[in-house]
């Protein structure tokens, strides 16, 4: 799968940022922007992406408590938090609440941030890999169980 095919949504409250975001890698990658949690929600019920960044602090809620809320619906995103503000209780929450794959200090780096865009793409296509491969494991396992027992009833 090629870069513009990576479906990104970036979540900021602050419209310059968005708008930077978006000229950073609009090329690169298809990207989606939200300005709250709440219309983040509504664009992922539309369309499925595979790397969702948030910022940290936002009005209503924090990028953490974000990925929290959303983490049952949608597990597969590989999920990616920025920050203008360096609080370890954020990092540890975000690791361990939200599930967070990297965390990164606005300003972003470009290059850093695309490096890790391609990886965090990577194991989003190795856990659906996984997860596919494994399914057609169990059901493999199911005809073979199936054949053995109807071996052993004749």
């Amino acid at each position: 799968m090629s870069a513009q095919h990576i479906h990104i949504l970036y979540i900021d409250d602050e419209i310059h940022n968005l708008n930077a975001f978006k000229a950073s890698f609009r090329r690169l990658y298809n990207v989606s922007t939200a300005t709250s949690a709440e219309e983040a929600v509504k664009v992922l019920e539309e369309r499925e992406f595979h790397i969702i960044i948030s910022d940290q602090r936002m009005p209503k809620t924090t990028g953490i408590e974000f990925f929290e809320s959303i983490l049952e619906k949608y597990p597969e995103p590989i999920r990616m938090l920025l920050t203008g503000y360096a609080d370890i209780n954020a990092v540890v929450d975000a690791i361990n609440k939200g599930q967070v794959y990297k965390y990164f200090s606005k300003p972003w780096n470009e290059e850093e941030l695309k490096h890790n865009i391609e990886k965090a793409f990577e194991v989003y296509s190795l856990r659906k890999e996984n997860k596919e491969l494994t399914a057609k494991l169990l059901d493999v396992n199911e005809k073979l169980e199936f054949l053995v027992r109807q071996k052993l009833i004749s």
